[in-house]
Order: C-alpha cells, then structure tokens, then sequence
C-alpha cells in the first residue's frame, strides 16, 4: 500500500497533465546551475540514496567510464552508490566456459571504494541468448547436461559474489528473464541443459542467498508504465508469485525505468494508476524496490531541445512522484548521466536525426530540467 504522504500529493499528480509545449518553454528552458547540494545528498535526506551506471574507460578516453575525468566528476557530485554499465556481465567476465577477466570491474569498484561509494552488481545472470557468451549457446554440456550447467552456473555466482563482497551489497541476480510479449520466460542453452527456466533461476537466487547472506537479492526487468506494458508486466507478477511460492530468495524487484515520453497532447493519470496498481500488487507480496536504470528515452516530442527538455523532465517526475511513494524503495540510480555517454543515441536515434536527450547533464555536462525534476521528486519523497 501506498504511504500517507504519497495520498496527500495525489492529487496534484492525478491532475498532472504532459506538456503543454509552449507554456513548459516558457517556464523553464534550462537550469543555469545544479542544486548547491549534489543529487545523492538530497536523496539522503529523504532516507534515499542515488547513484549511477559508469563504464569502464582508459585514462583519459572520451566515454561515460572511470578513466574520464570529466565524467568521474559528475559521479563524485551526485552518486552514493554506481553500478557497472557492462563489466559484471557475462559477456565481459567470461571469454571462455574455463576463465574469468576481472579486470575492468576490479576498477570500477575500486573507483567506488576510493570514493566512499557503494556498490550494486548488475547481473548474475543476464537470461537471454543474445546477452550471454556467443560461446554459450554451442557448449557441450556432456553426458548429463543438468549437473554439468548447475556446476557452471554455482561456480559463476559463487566467484563472482566472493569477489566484491561486502562491498557489493545489493545484487541483480538475475535480468530480464521475462518475454514481455506474454509467452512466459526466455530460456537458454544453460537453462535447457539444468532442465528449464524456473529451476536456473531458483539455482541462481539460492546459489546467490548461500553466497552472501545479507545481500539485497533483486530480480531486474524493464517493464516499466507505458501503454503496451501489460502483458510483461503481468508476466513479471506471475514470476514473482512462483517465486513466493517455491521459497525462492528474492527481496526486491529491480525497476529498470527506461521511459519513453509519449508525445506532447494528453494526460497521464491512466498511466499513473496502472503503475501503482502494478507497485501495489508487487510490494503486496513482500517485495521491496530499486529503480535500477533511470533514463527517458525523448519519443513523439518536437526536436526543439528546450520542449523537448521540459516535456522529458515533467514526465519523469510524474513517474518519480508516483514510484517514489513507496517506502519500500530505499536506492535511485541513474542508467548513465550526460547524453554525451548514453546508450540510447545508437540503440534507437530519432527519426528527425535530432540527438536524443535522454540523461540529467547534456553532452556539455550542463544539468537540464530532468536534473531539477530528479532533485524535486527526491526532495518531496516521504521520508524512510
């Protein structure tokens, strides 16, 4: 259920209508400068902390990584808490079934220690095909497959966890194991040899429980509250319910939040009660919350960057507003901060060819609306 302070500001949220674009220009093209106090700080008042993917980069290299000096302040302003972009994914830490390379993610947490920040590991088990090792989906499991993938999967897990604790106190177990087009869970060449999906994922969080003890364990997922989320969000509840059921140890649910703003005519309080609709059903079962991968892909809205800026940032605070409610969110990260580093710019470039805009600094490291959007909704959460 939702908490008191959350009910009193609802009306105001239910009453929050997208982006009249003229009048969002006019209010607030820009932020000169960002809050005296860093986005973490803020977050800390509230009983909150916020941080941040970072990559890995070489000294001096032009990427949203630790060798970027300019980037790495940004991370020092505003995180408590990072997460590697990639260097704790299969892919990166397993070139081969018999080795792991940990260097880069050595770094980072590293990076992290230094800084007095904390660390979240992201991720155990990324299940899908395409986001394992190419060398998975040929490997000969042997004579008795079932033995043979549960011994790699216990081994990963464990090396991994022994690794970075304690300093890594908060795991994505397992990601995006969901299909969110209803047909249930993706499967793998590692789950088909331990006999199918619901059991590598109960071995994963087990394995993981057993590993260290007093982590957050978290299922990760990018369902998130635009229409057409239905059915994977529905897919998500019902994993999460067999995962109840069977006594899998799983604490929170990972909210990936990559928003996608939906143009500039209409309201979103449909939006909002389904996504609270959705946080009820998932706390309702014991589940806390991490948002997990903030950022707000710029869809429908006009290439000027000023409507833009403004339509992205009163987008995300109507949806900030509504997750941020919970009392059983405690961590905010941010999947990256300046566009000048993000992801989303080749994964899907607009079709006006204008540069998305989707982080809180822009490719200059100047904070933009959402940065102010972000602070607000942090500063007006109830406190935990």
């Amino acid at each position: 259920m939702t908490d008191d302070p959350a009910a009193r500001g609802a009306t105001r949220r239910e009453a929050l209508t997208l982006m009249g674009a003229a009048a969002m220009t006019a209010a607030a093209p820009s932020i000169a400068a960002p809050p005296a106090r860093g986005l973490d700080a803020i977050a800390r008042t509230r009983g909150l902390r916020f941080g941040s993917a970072t990559a890995w980069s070489a000294p001096g290299a032009d990427r949203g990584g630790i060798g970027n000096p300019r980037y790495t302040a940004l991370l020092e302003r505003d995180c408590g808490i990072l997460v590697a972009e990639n260097e704790m994914k299969w892919q990166r830490l397993r070139p081969t079934p018999a080795t792991f390379d940990f260097e880069r993610a050595d770094a980072i947490v590293a990076l992290a220690k230094a800084k007095g920040m904390a660390m979240r590991g992201h991720t155990l088990l990324w299940h899908q095909t395409k986001w394992m090792p190419r060398w998975e989906a040929t490997h000969d499991f042997g004579p008795r497959p079932a033995t043979a993938g549960a011994a790699m999967l216990t081994q990963h897990i464990q090396t991994v966890i022994a690794r970075y604790a304690p300093q890594v106190a908060s795991w994505d177990v397992v990601n995006e194991a969901v299909n969110p087009n209803g047909s249930g869970l993706y499967e793998t060449a590692l789950s088909r040899a331990i006999g199918g999906a619901e059991p590598t994922l109960d071995l994963a969080f087990r394995t993981a429980r057993a590993a260290a003890p007093g982590a957050q364990l978290v299922y990760n997922d990018y369902m998130s509250w635009e229409p057409g989320n239905d059915a994977h969000r529905a897919g998500v509840l019902k994993l999460l319910e067999g995962f109840r059921k069977r006594g899998t140890p799983v604490d929170a649910l990972g909210l990936q939040s990559h928003l996608v703003t939906q143009g500039t005519a209409g309201g979103i309080a449909g939006q909002q009660a389904e996504w609270r609709r959705f946080l009820d059903a998932v706390t309702g079962m014991g589940y806390k919350l991490v948002v997990t991968e903030f950022d707000v892909r710029d869809n429908r809205l006009p290439a000027d960057p000023a409507i833009r800026d403004r339509g992205v940032a009163d987008y995300a605070r109507a949806y900030l507003d509504v997750t941020l409610s919970y009392r059983q969110l405690r961590d905010v990260l941010a999947w990256g901060l300046s566009d000048r580093y993000s992801w989303i710019e080749g994964f899907e470039p607009r079709g006006d060819k204008a540069r998305r805009r989707p982080t809180l600094y822009d490719r200059d490291f100047r904070p933009k609306p959402l940065y102010g959007a972000v602070a607000a909704a942090l500063t007006a959460a109830p406190e935990r």
